[in-house]
């Protein structure tokens, strides 16, 4: 197995696949890949149709996967608000790929079934795969495609993104094999000799106590330890000190445990969900989350600094709990809040991915939504980076 990764921020697309594609070559030592994964920015939309055919121009007939992004990212570096092309490859002996292409209205209800899910996607449960998903944010219901995929699936790591750039339905464009699509998802399905690890970050740090759902009703909090949500704000307020008060008007988030039957709660335990609103009458909140009653929950708060602290934790654990493994290959899937927006320098995750894993090939792009697993399901993330790192399943 190897990969390659690279980066052009050239003024035109057929001059930016020229050059990424001469980069890969390179890094490739001239073997032609199994597998090209291409993000491409808004700045070429009047081209995105080409971008296929330009690719097999340049690279021959390799599979293409992908999508459009507000920013992209290659060759470990981050390119926002500007022309870029992320190109990453793979030559993947001993390694089986099940492309497919989904429109929202043909995928089967999250609870049809192993038997049809499987038969759905052209790929059995016993095979164990790994999935890469980029969905189109305006056609394509992700959160449903997800739970069908954990209900057949569960052991299946699965990673990918929201396409980005566009502002509207047919704005973005997905990559599958020679073609270009403007609605649905596409994706892949990884059986054989190939692992994907998950690391997934979401920038929040826990403050207050862990407290219980008392009484909810759908996505709406009514009480939390027997009080009203408004009446646990307030109190929670006058606790924090001047710099967490300024988050907490602006960047207050609700977690939600993921593993009900721990009596010790610690950051990265919980799945992150923003807050609604706050209903003034009842002092209810809304979540953009279903509930239910029992839920251990607890408030959260996200900044740049908190942000550095999670993906350095989760970066230095994976490290060690992968100190047997040798990554080959990695894709980011970072929000578009993330990135320049919220740290106010480009490369802040690709430079921290470099620190503890070393010149792994990166790339990547800036999603409208991140999909990533936390504690062993799989869900769509906001503010969020999400890797998939590559490794022989072997090794």
């Amino acid at each position: 197995m190897k990969w390659s990764s690279t980066l052009s921020e050239a003024p035109s697309l057929e001059l930016a696949v020229r050059e990424a594609a001469e980069d890969l070559r390179a890094g490739l030592d001239g073997v032609r890949p199994d597998l090209v994964a291409a993000f491409v920015s808004e700045h070429y939309a009047k081209d995105y149709e080409a971008l296929p055919r330009l690719l097999r121009k340049e690279m021959g007939d390799v599979l293409l996967v992908g999508c459009s992004g507000g920013g992209v990212i290659g060759g470990g570096r981050e390119a926002e608000k500007r022309p870029g092309l992320s190109l990453t490859a793979g030559v993947l002996p001993g390694v089986e790929i099940v492309p497919f292409h989904l429109e929202s209205e043909d995928v089967p209800e999250p609870q049809a079934g192993q038997a049809v899910w499987e038969k759905f996607m052209g790929v059995p449960a016993s095979q164990n795969p790994g999935f890469l998903v980029l969905p189109d944010p305006f056609s394509f219901d992700a959160d449903r495609f997800l739970k069908g995929l954990d209900a057949t699936y569960p052991a299946s790591p699965k990673v990918g993104g929201l396409a980005s750039g566009g502002r509207g339905p047919e704005a973005n464009a997905l990559y599958l094999g020679g073609r270009a699509y403007r609605s649905g998802a596409v994706g892949l399905a990884l059986t054989g000799d190939i692992a994907i690890d998950t690391v997934v970050a979401q920038g929040c740090r826990p403050i207050g106590n862990p407290m219980f759902v008392t009484r909810c009703r759908d996505n709406v909090v009514l009480e939390l330890d027997g009080d009203s949500p408004a009446a646990v704000i307030q109190k929670l307020y006058g606790t924090l000190a001047g710099r967490d008060q300024e988050l907490f008007r602006n960047a207050l988030f609700l977690g939600i445990v993921m593993k009900e039957a721990q009596s010790e709660y610690h950051q990265g335990d919980f799945l992150i969900r923003n807050l609604m609103g706050v209903d003034p009458q009842s002092g209810a909140i809304g979540l953009s989350a279903h509930v239910k009653e029992n839920m251990v929950v607890q408030f959260h708060l996200r900044d740049a600094a908190t942000s550095t602290e999670d993906l350095n934790a989760l970066l230095t654990r994976y490290k060690k709990d992968a100190a047997h493994a040798s990554p080959q290959g990695s894709l980011l899937f970072s929000c578009l809040g993330r990135g320049l927006h919220l740290f106010g320098k480009p490369d802040h995750d690709t430079d921290l991915f470099r620190r503890h894993l070393g010149e792994i090939p990166l790339g990547g792009f800036f999603c409208n939504g991140e999909i990533g697993p936390v504690h062993g399901s799989t869900f769509l993330h906001g503010y969020t980076s999400s890797f998939g790192i590559f490794r022989k399943r072997s090794a």
